[in-house]
């Protein structure tokens, strides 16, 4: 059985709801706004009748209080009133509402019209709950997707082992303290971190490209090897340009594209493979240079044996504004030991 709150102050106004409705819902009657909110503690309504003509706390100010709380936002809530005026329904309708109900009540219409807003609001959650359940089928094959091509990758390079899970994880730790500390945070606020560390284990797919004989090569590259390792930028742009054209300009392969080919580029303009400087390299390939250089940096490569978790932040330390963004290079100092320890 649904239950609805009934909100007035008048208690012949309570009562005749009350017997309208008790024999279809189950009702509380309350006589103000300061009671709905004491027992919307303990009780969730499906419906909420408001008065708006109240003492204390008018029912338009409690529906500001209730849309602006998350745990009671998406109740359905109709407002009583003696005033039929278009300026206070236009005020109700923009504060939320999803009716109005004149006093005194006609009990044929107040049934019809919960009856109707009830169905309409369940048949909201169910298809809401129908949309998360396919989003999330997505979501799970998108991610499945993107663990078989990080997967190829790696699979190739036997020199790289667990490189993507790695600067997945330094990617996370690294935006989330920024988000924390206000670094970048005016772009950082409006992605969904979940789809943007996610996308960062693409950033080495150009590396299909690559000869198995320079990928892996037991040797340091000649000049014209490196060139042609290089080129992975570029050749992972150009892979997820083609995924793109085939499947549409999602966010998710947006993100992947910058990180694919901006993951080189320098703060003061040297890196490749366009040169670009400062804050014209997306925030995407700011963010992924340290954490890239910092898992190079830590691993055994075929010329070089692992730093210390120490040598490395000194290294990029040293490399602040010349190689890696300022500000973010100053976050990761602060939050190194949380590298160290992932």
């Amino acid at each position: 059985m649904k239950t609805i709150f009934i909100v007035d102050d008048n208690d012949v106004n309570l009562s005749t709801a009350a017997k309208a409705l008790s024999k279809q819902y189950r009702t509380f009657t309350l006589p103000s706004a300061s009671d709905m909110f004491e027992l919307l503690n303990n009780i969730v309504p499906d419906l909420i009748l408001l008065d708006i003509l109240m003492p204390e706390m008018d029912g338009f100010e409690a529906m500001r209080l209730l849309k602006n709380d998350k745990r009671y936002s998406d109740i359905p809530i109709l407002f009583l009133s003696g005033r039929n005026d278009a300026a206070t329904e236009a005020h109700g309708f923009e504060l939320g509402a999803v009716d109005f109900i004149s006093k005194p009540f006609s009990e044929p219409v107040m049934l019809n019209r919960i009856k109707t807003h009830l169905d309409i609001d369940e048949l909201i959650r169910e298809r809401t709950a129908l949309l998360l359940q396919r989003t999330e089928k997505l979501l799970r094959l998108q991610n499945s997707m993107v663990s078989v091509l990080a997967s190829m990758v790696e699979n190739r390079d036997k020199y790289t082992g667990k490189h993507v899970e790695r600067t997945t994880k330094y990617i996370k730790i690294l935006l989330e303290a920024m988000l924390e500390r206000g670094v970048y945070s005016g772009e950082i606020s409006h992605w969904s971190l979940e789809e943007v560390v996610s996308s960062a284990r693409l950033h080495d797919i150009g590396k299909i490209t690559i000869s198995d004989l320079i990928l892996n090569k037991p040797d340091k590259l000649t000049a014209d090897e490196f060139e042609l390792m290089k080129s992975h930028a570029i050749e992972g742009e150009k892979i997820i340009d083609s995924i793109i054209n085939e499947s549409g300009n999602e966010n998710f392969l947006q993100n992947a594209k910058l990180f694919a080919g901006c993951h080189h580029e320098k703060w003061n303009g040297m890196g490749y493979p366009r040169g670009l400087k400062g804050e014209d390299i997306p925030l995407q390939g700011r963010v992924m240079a340290i954490g890239d250089v910092y898992d190079a940096l830590v691993s055994t490569r075929s010329y070089k044996s692992a730093f210390t978790h120490e040598k490395a932040v000194e290294i990029i330390k040293e490399s602040r504004g010349s190689h890696f963004d300022p500000e973010v290079t100053d976050v990761f100092l602060e939050i190194n030991n949380l590298f160290k320890e992932a």
